[in-house]
């Protein structure tokens, strides 16, 4: 064999799966243990037994530094004779089907593989060059406890995932799951009760059922045609699809409900009593707040657009009439930019007087000082028990012009509280200070300064 070229003995190593294996190799033969570091992956499975058997032998022991258990030790000098790993698996094996009875009562973390402190220690150097990962961790040791679990950029199978009952808030970011339906995920986290599905991919009809869930952000890039959540204790509810999608909802405790979509046909939000917020994001606004009808619980409520084609309220004349129509009670009112635009191009300014009303918020553009005018002041005129009023105008905009149009707006309405500031799309909203406010009353002075910054 030692007339074999190294490429040849190379490929013969690289074909033993096992990474205990290739450590015996490399002890037996000198050219395997020089030519080892051209391994590209990693593949150590310890067994279970074996760490048993090993703390039985130590368990009068007066002193558990005496338990030794190689397996994160063995890993680590692996890892750092190998100069490029693409592939790592790491676990426990010949698990019992019933973990949660495994014969180990101690706070032993011996092989808890997914400890933040050994992840840290060896994942920063592979970093790069990793393509699979695979972590089996012993679950009386790493999971039992566990109630906050983060996963993102993977794929992963969830067949025959075990329950996990402590963990009480799940992260997905940018997976794929095998899971279409979320079946396997509602039944192994079933006393979830904050979820986060940002960018999940795989799916097909899922449909999240958790009876504990309070809070649910679902970001989805590729809509499947339908989503379900039923949640009978869900409060906060955050949906954004890139593409169109039907959309049913069974949330009694509903208090805040975002939805970002193209178009959503059927959307069906069923026993929504308790629901205070909604910010809506569409194409097509005005059918999907037809589905809120007479919703008498709602307080605030935001309208923002994905597009003008054909506007976003529909082909008819808008009017304030059909939002309090809808939400007879609405005090709380926000139009986002593409939401005024709109509603200056599709809106009407005739209309009855709402009393409702007492707080509103626009993002303008001023194209035509004259015309944004008179769209404000269909507002204003309106809604006359308003108090508190804020508009944001375009950081384009000269400085001239938003000095006439908010001297103009304060001195048409004095009564009301204002507050203005500045945005631009994908930037922090700027607030114009109170000084600069009070000096600008009196003198208008075209600069002034931005001191707080938020996102509505």
């Amino acid at each position: 064999m030692e007339t074999l070229p190294e490429i040849l003995v190379l490929e013969i190593l690289s074909r033993v799966d096992d990474s205990a294996a290739v450590a015996c190799c490399r002890a037996a033969w000198k050219t395997f243990n020089t030519l080892s570091p051209g391994l590209h992956s990693i593949n150590l499975q310890w067994p279970l037994s074996s760490y048993i058997e090993s703390r039985s032998r130590v368990s009068n022991a007066s002193s558990s530094s005496q338990i030794t258990s190689p397996l994160k030790t063995i890993f680590l000098n692996l890892l750092s004779n190998l100069i490029v790993v693409e592939s790592v698996r790491i676990g426990v094996k010949n698990l019992p089907r019933d973990l949660l009875h495994v014969d180990v009562e101690d706070k032993a973390n011996d092989l808890h593989l997914t400890d933040e402190d050994f992840i840290m220690e060896w994942l920063p150097r592979v970093s790069r060059s990793l393509k699979s990962l695979s972590i089996s961790d012993f679950w009386a040791q790493s999971c039992h406890n566990l109630v906050e679990l983060e996963l993102k950029n993977a794929w992963i199978s969830v067949d025959n995932l075990n329950q996990m009952l402590m963990v009480t808030s799940l992260t997905l970011e940018s997976m794929r799951l095998t899971d279409k339906e979320l079946t396997q995920l509602n039944q192994s986290f079933p006393n979830l009760q904050v979820l986060n599905l940002i960018d999940v991919r795989g799916l097909k009809l899922p449909k999240i059922y958790l009876r504990h869930l309070k809070t649910c952000h679902w970001t989805i890039t590729d809509a499947p045609p339908f989503l379900n959540v039923i949640a009978p204790n869900l409060i906060t509810l955050r949906i954004e699809c890139k593409k169109p999608a039907a959309v049913r909802v069974e949330a009694p405790s509903l208090t805040h409900f975002r939805l970002s979509i193209p178009h959503a046909d059927p959307l069906l939000v069923k026993r929504y009593g308790t629901i205070k917020t909604v910010w809506i994001e569409a194409s097509l606004i005005y059918p999907l707040l037809a589905h809120f009808r007479y919703t008498d619980s709602l307080d605030h409520l935001t309208l923002d657009s994905l597009g003008l084609i054909k506007g976003p309220f529909g082909i008819f004349k808008f009017t304030l009439q059909n939002l309090f129509n809808i939400f007879p009670n609405m005090t709380s009112l926000c139009f986002r930019p593409r939401a005024w635009s709109a509603f200056e191009v599709r809106g009407s300014i005739f209309g009855i007087g709402m009393e409702g009303l007492k707080t509103f918020c626009g993002y303008l553009m001023i194209v035509n000082l004259s015309l944004t005018l008179s769209w404000v002041a269909c507002v204003l005129d309106q809604c006359y028990n308003l108090v508190d009023v804020s508009l944001l105008i375009h950081r384009n905009v000269s400085s001239n012009v938003s000095k006439d149009f908010m001297r103009t707006c304060m001195l048409r309405w004095p009564k009301l509280n204002w507050r203005w500031g500045t945005w631009e799309e994908g930037k922090e909203d700027c607030w114009i200070s109170d000084e600069d406010l009070m000096q600008m009353s009196s003198d208008m002075k075209p600069e002034f300064r931005c001191v707080k910054k938020q996102r509505s």
